[in-house]
């Protein structure tokens, strides 16, 4: 197989290699790697499954789990924690395989930490791969370093074995996994976005949240009057806190449709109106913006919120636990949608985007994918789920798993804006596992446009010649979503 340039299938999979992040090891151990890839199945049709442990299967173990064969979890622990894993998670697969060693990894590093062993091949045998320093699932995936979950979706549930698990997700978990057409990766907690700020100060001051961008820009002025940096978000490390923001306003005007065909690569897709409009309407809000804050991370912005130096901050449902340690007293959790651009917006003010997010990854050579499937089981019964809100402060895809939970302010005022929301929901973004490469663009240049070094044209020209590149490229698998 080659690319469109006659460059060997060897060049490809370097090209993928870069992709995972390992081109440091590509002269060295990657050798044997690349050699491994190339009899793995790479893009074959054939998925790679959990191969047999040497245990029968049953209704209650329906992947042949060995009983005291040993589990490697890691562990992003960014805002939702890692007590989840620790306190829930495992201990409840040390109560079903009491013989079982359970090796608990958390890092902040996930690329930097996992990158070497994908190389070598010894893998851990379950991956929270979030953050930052996330590893490119796509490229994962083309790779056949992925085990595909349709069989965890597929198995009985623990609360009710007469249904399978997908059937007590909310709807479009399972979707919103899909690589080349099948689940490689769970995202498990079901997050809302918006712009957070501290409900008690605004009652304080009679600021209300603004609905409109001509709103936005009003009550802006008047925060800042009052000593305060009226948005703000952290550009050294959380851009993309600020480009779902973007993308939002952009799903707002046209609906969801543009995301879509972001996802899919649509010509044109990055110069439509619609992303036009929304990169121009919070460009403007991003002269309120200190340019200091280009230069810090995500937490130092956040406490800086909670002492109210900063009202309206972009961000997800896990803040208010991710700033639990910081967070005083006066503070208090409270999410308003993005603003309406024109009253000829597609979708109301009160959509907001909510979707099945966190994604958790099994690989395909892990010492013990049975395991982790079982693992993947107990976090998607309403045990695991509800515990893991309880340490977390975060929901998740199981449906019913918080009845009963006392909801702290800021999951509250969540919750009451997704039910405000009801149909009227922004979908999810594919292109951040799907293409790595042009998340970490779209990344620098919502830096630039934010920062006011580009404008909204610039920003749409330079996110439209990257998509254009990344379709180009034969050496990256395209993948497609119709809805």
């Amino acid at each position: 197989m080659s690319n469109s340039a006659g460059t060997p299938r060897e060049i490809t999979r370097r090209q993928m290699l870069r992709r995972i992040g390992l081109t440091a090891v590509v002269a060295g151990p990657a050798a044997s790697f690349l050699a491994a890839c190339a009899t793995s199945g790479g893009n074959s049709a054939a998925s790679p499954t959990a191969t047999a442990s040497g245990a029968a299967t049953s209704a209650a173990n329906p992947f042949g789990v060995k009983a005291d064969a040993p589990l490697e979890v890691v562990i992003f622990k960014g805002g939702l924690g890692d007590a989840y894993a620790t306190d829930v998670h495992e201990p409840l697969y040390k109560k079903e395989f009491p013989k079982a060693t359970v090796k608990h990894v958390a890092t902040q590093q996930i690329a930097q930490t996992l990158q070497p062993r994908f190389a070598s091949g010894d893998v851990p045998d379950f991956i929270a791969n979030s953050g930052s320093d996330l590893m490119d699932n796509g490229a994962l995936q083309t790779e056949g370093q992925l085990l595909d979950l349709t069989q965890l979706f597929d198995a009985p549930s623990i609360d009710d074995p007469s249904k399978k698990v997908r059937d007590t997700l909310i709807p479009g978990t399972v979707e919103s996994g899909l690589i080349a057409g099948k689940p490689y990766i769970l995202n498990y907690v079901s997050s809302g976005y918006g712009l957070w700020y501290n409900g008690k100060l605004f009652q304080e001051k009679g600021w209300t949240p603004p609905k409109t961008f001509d709103e936005f820009k009003t009550i802006c002025d008047t925060i800042k009057k009052a000593g305060l940096t009226p948005y703000a978000y952290a550009g050294k490390n959380a851009s993309y806190y600020q480009y779902w923001m973007i993308l939002i306003t952009a799903a707002k005007v046209e609906g969801n449709q543009v995301l879509i065909d972001i996802d899919n690569l649509a010509d044109g897709a990055w110069t439509r109106d619609s992303v036009k409009q929304s990169a121009a309407a919070w460009a403007e809000i991003g002269k309120f913006m200190d340019k200091s804050y280009e230069g810090l991370i995500h937490t130092e912005v956040q406490t800086r919120q909670n002492n109210d130096k900063v009202a309206f901050y972009p961000s997800g449902s896990w803040l208010e636990n991710e700033q639990k340690a910081n967070t005083p007293a006066s503070f208090e959790y409270a999410v308003t949608p993005t603003p309406s651009l024109t009253s000829a917006d597609k979708m109301p003010f009160e959509a907001i985007r909510a979707a099945a997010g966190e994604p958790y990854i099994i690989p395909s050579k892990g010492k013990n994918p049975a395991g982790a499937l079982e693992y993947a089981r107990i976090m998607l019964s309403k045990e695991g789920a509800k515990g893991f809100t309880e340490k977390s402060g975060s929901l998740t895809v199981v449906v019913g798993a918080a009845e009963g939970l006392t909801l702290s302010p800021g999951l509250k005022s969540i919750n009451d804006a997704q039910t405000a929301a009801g149909a009227n929901i922004v979908t999810y973004s594919s292109f951040e596992n799907w293409y790595k490469e042009l998340e970490t663009e779209l990344r620098k240049q919502t830096n630039a446009l934010m920062f006011g070094r580009i404008s909204a044209d610039e920003f749409c020209a330079k996110m439209q010649k990257k998509a254009d590149s990344v379709k180009a490229d034969s050496g990256i698998t395209k993948q497609n979503r119709t809805v």
